[in-house]
């Protein structure tokens, strides 16, 4: 094992994650100052999602409607 850090492979994900946030800076900026979220719609995609997952080849698109209208009431 080499003394240097720079061969671990944390440092070259993190390097990329650092320089996409730089590039969305301003995206960034905005995302972390403004009182609005789209935390609410995220969470609906979530759920649909992991609706989506458990129905997978079991159930056609009529039941996993239903099924995303009840979570959505929250009857899930």
């Amino acid at each position: 094992m080499s003394g240097s850090t720079a061969s671990r492979p944390i440092l070259p994900a993190l390097h990329t994650f650092v320089t996409g946030l730089g590039q969305d800076l301003e995206a960034v900026v905005a995302g972390l100052s403004l009182r609005y979220s789209s935390g609410a719609v995220e969470g609906h995609n979530n759920k649909i999602k992991m609706l989506k997952r458990q129905t997978f080849g079991r159930a056609n698109f009529d039941l996993l409607r239903k099924r995303a209208l009840l979570a959505a009431r929250g009857r899930s």
